[in-house]
């Protein structure tokens, strides 16, 4: 019988404890200070809480978010269960292209399917050919609705596919023997197995469609996004009345998230681990045909309007027709600043997050601990709030305006707590993963602990490491409302300039853009996303 032993504890050195607090303190302090500054200056922050200027918005914020999480929900689960437990033909391929969603800015997926379906879009002309001539027009709730399922499905997908790789055939086929039918045995052996992969990324998807801008400003949706955005600068107090129901609700999403995953099974690895596949007999077409549709729609469509729109524009330029609005010049710098501000963040925010790892990892201490919650709560803080959270702090602050009003320094910071979270889990199992007789051994041959962390602990702790600054590298390259409210003036991104060129009506240039800032998003999906999946 073998045993698992667990780490011992030791006292961690006094510098990494006081690491731990500081960096707790910076991750907590955009949300801590946009809560000071509405009870600050909240006047009459009681009457516009119950308003029907934020009443209203937050209302379409739930409903949107509730309508998006459970089709996700749905969706998700059903994908990850036919391309994971049946004989469906190709799923190997759709394992690769199912995720591929991720790499869309949801507001590059709105533009592509307004414009698309619009008089003079691709799908309009081609779908005139057949007399197909009134299509819906994707705006407000419906369009938003579609767009942001499309997008946020694999959130769902993707942990829920992988548990069910993992579920022991010997369970279902026990299950089979007795008698169960194959939908009595996915409702009582795979659904449970599931529950927390389930639940945890339902959660997920209702918090990023609560957090969500720049789909629901181009859809015309006013959720408390949008209407946070548009009063920030015109009516603070609104803005801040509506940030603290954002605020909440994210809170609220993140409690309820940690209530639930304790209560549900965990479905803990037991018996045989071969695989038991399901055969779809008459309902694989069927079933095929959706999986085709979800990848056509989420992944095809909007990378064919977008090389429609640059090519055309592209086109129109060379032949003098009418130039490009942007010179290749500008989307050089633009595809420049993306690449190298996400690099550093993404380096940043593993230094950042490492010494907590260390702390909760290693020593297994208290101050590492809570300094551990602290960073995984700033994932549930929306991007627009820490922006918004930003530009009070600098407007109210004249030294802070002085030193960092217009630099990519408040920036970096600004990308570091939104998404320092999702490299956090992944270094924490890296520490783990450092056997402690290589320090011991390394101790004894009296290295110091400088030359024992660059010598033993980061070679076993590298390629971890290494897929956690890639995550955090994609999901900034991607960020929109931090981009757009807390960049300097003279500094544009692909996002920021992608947003403005749809905004502006400008989509050759939009569309020429969006093609690289997908394909440079898809590069990092397939190396740290879709590569590491189990591919049997």
């Amino acid at each position: 019988m073998t045993t698992t032993t667990r780490p011992r504890r030791s006292t961690a050195p006094p510098a990494l404890r006081l690491a731990g607090v500081v960096l707790a303190f910076g991750f907590a302090f955009p949300g801590v200070y946009l809560v000071y500054r509405a009870l600050r200056d909240g006047t009459g922050l009681d009457g516009l809480l119950w308003s029907a200027r934020t009443l209203g918005p937050l209302w379409r914020s739930l409903r949107l978010a509730v309508s998006v999480s459970a089709c996700a929900l749905v969706l998700g689960t059903g994908l990850a269960w036919l391309t994971a437990r049946t004989d469906l033909p190709l799923r190997r391929l759709w394992r690769v292209l199912l995720p591929l969603p991720l790499v869309y800015p949801t507001f590059v997926g709105a533009a592509a399917f307004i414009r698309t379906l619009n008089p003079g879009g691709l799908a309009n002309d081609l779908l005139a050919y057949i007399g197909i001539t009134a299509l819906p027009e994707l705006r407000g709730f419906f369009g938003t609705w579609l767009v942001l399922l499309l997008m946020t499905y694999p959130y769902v997908y993707l942990p829920v596919a992988a548990r069910l790789r993992q579920l022991p055939g010997s369970l279902e086929e026990s299950a089979r023997m007795l008698g169960d039918s194959a939908f009595a045995v996915f409702r009582r052996i795979c659904l449970p197995y599931a529950g927390t992969a389930i639940w945890a990324g339902t959660l997920l998807v209702f918090l990023y469609t609560l957090s969500d801008f720049g789909a629901v400003q181009l859809m015309r949706y006013d959720t408390l996004t949008r209407a946070i955005a548009t009063n920030h600068l015109a009516n603070p107090p609104v803005a801040l009345a509506l940030s603290l129901m954002l605020l909440v609700l994210a809170a609220a999403v993140v409690l309820a998230e940690r209530w639930f995953s304790r209560r549900l099974p965990d479905g803990a690895r037991t018996g045989s681990n071969r695989p038991l596949d399901y055969r779809l007999g008459r309902w694989k077409p069927a079933a095929a045909a959706a999986v085709a549709i979800t990848v056509f729609a989420s992944v095809a469509a909007p990378f064919i309007a977008l090389v429609d729109w640059a090519q055309r524009g592209m086109l129109r330029s060379m032949t003098g027709e009418r130039a490009l609005a942007v010179d290749y010049g500008s989307i050089a710098d633009a595809t420049f600043n993306t690449v190298w501000v996400s690099v550093v963040a993404a380096a940043i925010s593993v230094a950042a997050v490492l010494p907590i790892a260390m702390l909760v990892g290693r020593h297994r201490s208290r101050t590492g601990s809570l300094a551990h919650a602290v960073v995984i709560s700033t994932f549930a803080l929306p991007g627009l709030l820490i922006a918004l959270s930003m530009r009070f702090w600098v407007l109210r602050t004249d030294l802070v305006l002085e030193l960092l009003g217009d630099t990519t320094g408040l920036l970096i910071f600004a990308y570091i707590v939104r998404f320092g979270s999702l490299a956090m889990g992944i270094s924490v199992v890296a520490v783990r993963s450092v056997p402690e007789r290589l320090g011991d051994s390394a101790r004894l041959l009296g290295a110091g602990p400088v030359r024992r962390f660059f010598t033993v602990d980061m070679p076993v702790m590298g390629p971890a490491l290494g897929a956690a600054g890639g995550l955090v590298l994609l999901s900034v390259m991607k960020e929109l409302p931090i981009s757009l409210f807390v960049s300097p003036l003279d500094f544009s991104t692909l996002t920021t300039r992608i947003f403005g060129s749809f905004e502006d009506a400008f989509i050759a240039e939009a569309g020429l853009m969006s093609v690289i800032l997908v394909v440079l998003s898809f590069a990092l999906t397939w190396f740290f996303v879709v590569r590491r999946q189990d591919p049997t």
